[in-house]
């Protein structure tokens, strides 16, 4: 078990002004099991990230103290388990089983105990892959859940979480709170971030709320913290159980459609996605769901002409086959958001990233200044516009991404898991954006597991079943 103390904690990204997290005095006792809450940027994870000694000196500035059972965080990380906000981060072998392996190895843990407990961990994050499962092969979701395990398989006394389900379907989610629910003994603390409030607060029993420009908002019993903090809480973006979302929906589709903006006829990539034949148009917004590992991530791909299917065949209207486009033609067609926004950023500014379309497209300096600056604004930005793209928060590197597909302003918008890491506030504006595109007649895909968005905004949903 471990205990957590923090006097006066602070963290500042080098080259930043502004300190992504400041004045935390916080003492969490051995066995606790804390709700981390507070607005996107917050400073949540990179709390998290000082708490399992990964603040390298050379890349920030630190003030006051963090201890592990009295220790640096750097000299406790065998106490330690964290799982990332992105998965891909912290797998770093080739088949699934090894993976897990992996820290157990490296905490010379017998030979003869390593495969019972890989495996004990993999059934308990229903991973339903044997182990030899390439890691290159899975969805997202499902690295999320290998992730997890491997963090399992260790028994940390402190496990840090930092968005355990943002990325799973709801079954897919249910198992891995169950799974966290499973390792509570009074030998574990845990620490979660998690922006699925209602469906986190069984696996806890305090709630601690950051202060946006430093310190502790508030912390105490969920109940507690809710009943005297909620109103305030839900309007600076917390998700606070019980507030409704407002709804975007159009009318009914008319029965008659002029022609698809994109359509898959039977497209297929051997070994990711069975054959599907969709279409999506123009003035609506289509939300693809379905359970991890079907594809969905791989369609999204497809149809904004970044890959290529293996039979059938995606055809956009008018001009082909998009992924046949040149680059610039289909930047101004078609925009896409990755699953993963680190792996769309090339430049080390935020508002550089921002013009990097406009500017392909042979817009004047002024006409990109003026997107830049708006969508700054809009996306809550503003204050981040010097700042490089990789040390944003997750909330905010989501939003980023997103931006950058929204400068183009493309007929067409591809878009996987957008509302991942994003707080109400952000959510909120996030959802009325895409709606005002939708009504000024562009068309909207959307990739995810986020039921909230489906029932807001989605005209039309479409669900990819199983194979």
């Amino acid at each position: 078990m471990s205990e957590v103390v923090l006097r006066g904690f602070a963290w500042r990204h080098a080259g930043r002004r502004a300190w992504a997290v400041r004045g935390v005095d916080l003492r969490i006792a051995h066995g606790e099991r804390v709700l981390l809450l507070g607005p996107s940027g917050a400073g949540k994870s990179t709390l998290l990230a000082a708490l399992a000694g990964l603040l390298p000196e050379d890349s920030g500035e630190a003030a006051g103290e963090v201890q592990i059972d009295g220790l640096d965080p750097r000299k406790a990380r065998e106490r330690v388990g964290l799982v990332f906000q992105d998965p891909q981060t912290q797998l770093v072998m080739a088949r699934s089983g090894d993976d897990v392996a992996f820290g157990l190895e490296n905490r010379a843990v017998p030979a003869e105990r390593i495969w019972p407990r890989v495996d004990e961990a993999l059934h308990r994050v229903g991973f339903r892959y044997p182990r030899d499962r390439p890691t290159a092969a899975l969805s997202g979701g499902e690295q999320q859940r290998l992730a997890l395990a491997g963090v399992l398989a260790l028994r940390p006394g402190l496990l840090l979480l930092d968005e355990p389900t943002a990325n799973l379907d709801p079954p897919g989610a249910r198992l891995v709170r169950d799974a966290i629910a499973g390792a509570r003994d009074p030998d574990t603390t845990m620490i979660v971030v998690e922006h699925r409030v209602a469906d986190a607060l069984p696996l806890v029993d305090r709630v601690v709320v950051l202060e946006p420009g430093g310190g502790i908002r508030a912390d105490g019993p969920p109940e507690a913290v809710f009943a005297e903090h909620g109103d305030r809480l839900a309007d600076e973006g917390v998700w606070v159980p019980g507030r409704p979302l407002p709804a975007h929906r159009t009318p009914a589709a008319p029965s008659v459609r002029a022609d698809a903006l994109v359509r898959a006829d039977g497209a297929a990539v051997r070994d990711r996605l069975a054959p599907v034949d969709l279409s999506a148009y123009a003035g609506e917004v289509l939300a693809i769901t379905g359970p991890n590992g079907v594809g969905k991530s791989t369609l999204a791909l497809l149809l904004g002409g970044l890959l290529a299917p293996t039979s059938g065949r995606v055809e956009a209207h008018p001009g082909g086959q998009p992924h046949r486009w040149r680059a610039a033609t289909l930047t101004a067609r078609i925009g896409s958001v990755f699953q993963n926004p680190e792996h769309q950023f090339v430049t080390t500014r935020v508002a550089d990233e921002l013009a990097v379309g406009p500017r392909r497209l042979g817009r004047s300096p002024a006409q990109i200044d003026t997107v830049v600056t708006h969508l700054l604004d809009r996306l809550r930005l503003g204050a981040l516009a010097g700042a490089n793209p990789y040390t944003l928060s997750g909330g905010e590197a989501r939003r980023l991404s997103v931006a950058t597909a929204l400068a183009t302003a493309p007929h067409l918008l591809i878009l996987d898991e957008p509302t991942f890491g994003q707080d109400r506030r952000t959510w909120i504006e996030l959802a009325a954006l895409l709606a005002e595109l939708r009504d000024e007649g562009h068309g909207v895909v959307a990739v995810t597991h986020d039921v909230d968005f489906v029932a807001s905004l989605a005209d039309r949903e479409r669900r990819l079943a199983a194979p």
